[in-house]
């Protein structure tokens, strides 16, 4: 591998930028939306593209041609693609900025520069404090009022910051279930990137059916925690909740829901090869329904899988709807069974009160595990909690509570710190002790973190690796692993590797997790829970194991402790 080698999210980064000021140029809108394409696939792409690109194989991806992996050889070798340089000499840097306002699309913010001579944002506050920007045609006092508190809210600078599921998907429910239990609901579901179980989103969209959708968005923008009313009419509404997330339902005729219900699940790029694939078959596809464009009837579908059917594939569930190879495998009918949440037999990671941030006892964390339905708990405090004789201690206390557990079992489990050399913080003779040991990156992330994760794969006691990149979902990067170096090492060892369901962390995220898979790595679901609540978590690990195409068979933790310490010897 290439040391030089640009990481994903930088190669991607610039490619938003690209599309962001040639829209703002007003170029060729297939070639803004060609950009933005290869950004999105190149985030989502476990390996380097970079390096796939220089050895000239980045073109296989879908979304990548010639044009875009020229781009990506060149930012490779000289840092930036001329492309963008070029474009960055013609358009003041903080002019993309106003794009990430409210009512500020490319046009508006181009005309804005050009004909106000606004560049900055703090010119663009000063222009909308003084009235200018209603000199626009189109534009007025309104306009100015949001972009004003906007601003005040700190928004323009950088993309907006997307929400977490973890914080999004409990919103998004009692929402649902708010409208469910009015008289006039019919169906009523979220869509959109919760749907997906992405790990992040921007907004929060529910779809419904009603006998009476004026009533029902009435209902919707009444509920106690509505903050703000944004738009309000008989079938669409949207309102800003107390915690500041943006909620958007739409009220759709229920022969057509199905319809609805897919085009606002996405992904964009899903929709977009659905679309493409059933135009080549003489069929034109929008959100109310399916045309057949010889005869010009349309068909509606009350469901998603009687659409699905329609066009020639299996139901695709939510999760898999990225444009990934799923249409493919849902015609060729090899879609795999995913996994369920009810498949979990037990929690592989987690903490208690001999960790310091840890809020729960073991008795606590076990007999909430067991209410859960599961049959065990590795218990994995933190190793430089466990020193000193604390986890011979922790030993005695584990016995205990198993005495006192019925058809239940807490296993000997710790979390050791991978340290810069690359050798984990417990003694050999200790770690032969335990039940289950996972060894995880906590610091120095940018200090041979590949190498690193392979030497403690190396140790024979290690069982598995968690929290592979030590990422922070907008905070933290995690460490810039050499992904296929440690998922072919992690095979030939048998280490496993763990999708961590803490919300603000899902990693492994999801085309790291599934390459793993598909090479033969066990994936232990875990929480990292630190209380009785986080073991919860559980459902954003199989959420995000779903979106790595992830089976039951495939998913450590959905055997017993019997079979797992059988696959161990």
């Amino acid at each position: 591998m290439i040391a030089a080698s640009p990481r994903n999210t930088d190669l991607a980064d610039q490619f938003d930028q690209l599309a962001d000021l040639s829209e703002i140029l007003g170029e060729q809108s297939f070639r803004v939306a060609a950009y933005r394409r290869a950004a999105t696939r190149i985030r989502d792409t476990a390996s380097s593209v970079a390096e796939l690109a220089l050895q000239g194989k980045a073109k296989e991806l879908p979304d990548i041609g010639k044009t875009i992996e020229a781009k990506i050889v060149e930012i490779a070798e000289t840092g930036e693609m001329a492309a963008l340089a070029k474009r960055r000499a013609e358009v003041p840097v903080e002019v993309a900025s106003f794009m990430r306002l409210p009512g500020l699309g490319p046009k508006t913010a181009a005309r804005i520069w050009r004909e106000l001579g606004v560049s900055t944002l703090a010119e663009l506050q000063n222009a909308a404090e003084s009235q200018r920007i209603r000199a626009l045609s189109g534009l007025g006092a309104a306009t100015e009022t949001k972009i004003l508190k906007a601003l005040a809210e700190g928004a323009g600078p950088s993309e907006p910051r997307r929400g977490l599921l973890g914080k999004g998907l409990p919103v998004v429910r009692e929402v649902v279930e708010a409208l469910r239990s009015h008289p006039s609901a019919i169906d009523v579901s979220d869509a959109g990137s919760t749907r997906r179980r992405r790990e992040t989103f921007r907004d929060l969209d529910v779809i419904a059916t009603s006998t009476d959708p004026a009533a029902l968005t009435a209902h919707f923008v009444s509920l106690p925690w509505v903050l703000e009313v944004v738009a309000h009419g008989e079938t669409k509404a949207t309102v800003i909740d107390r915690g500041g997330l943006r909620l958007d339902l739409r009220v759709v005729p229920p022969e057509c829901y199905g319809d609805l219900l897919q085009h606002f699940t996405g992904s964009k790029d899903h929709n977009v090869a659905l679309r493409e694939d059933a135009q080549r078959r003489g069929l034109s596809i929008s959100e109310y329904g399916v045309t057949v464009v010889e005869t010009g009837e349309v068909k509606t579908f009350r469901d998603e899988a009687a659409l699905y059917a329609f066009l020639g594939y299996a139901y695709i569930p939510p999760e898999l709807r990225e444009d990934g190879g799923e249409l493919e495998a849902a015609r060729a009918g090899k879609l795999p069974h995913l996994v369920k949440l009810a498949d979990l037999r037990g929690e592989m990671h987690c903490h208690s009160t001999w960790s310091a941030d840890g809020k729960a006892t073991i008795e606590e964390m076990a007999t909430a595990a067991a209410a859960r339905g599961y049959e065990f708990l590795c218990l994995t405090d933190h190793s430089h909690y466990l020193r000193e004789g604390r986890i011979e201690e922790q030993w005695a206390e584990i016995d205990d509570v198993n005495g006192r557990l019925d058809s239940f079992r807490v296993l000997r489990g710790v979390e050791a710190n991978i340290n810069a050399n690359g050798i984990v913080d417990v003694p050999d003779d200790v770690l032969a002790q335990l039940d289950w040991v996972v060894a995880s990156l906590h610091t120095s992330f940018d200090k041979n973190p590949t190498e690193r994760v392979l030497a403690a794969i190396d140790n024979p006691h290690v069982d598995c690796i968690g929290h592979l990149t030590g990422r922070r979902i907008s905070r933290r990067h995690g460490a810039d692993l050499d992904i296929d170096r440690v998922i072919g090492h992690a095979v030939e060892t048998g280490t496993a590797l763990e999708i961590n369901g803490q919300p603000d962390r899902l990693d492994m995220r999801d085309a790291h997790a599934r390459l793993a898979g598909e090479a033969g790595v066990l994936i232990p679901v875990n929480t990292d829970a630190h209380s009785v609540e986080s073991l919860a978590y559980a459902e954003l690990g199989i959420g995000q194991a779903r979106r790595a195409w992830l089976t039951k068979e495939q998913v450590l933790n959905t055997r017993s402790w019997v079979e797992i310490e059988v696959g161990k010897t």
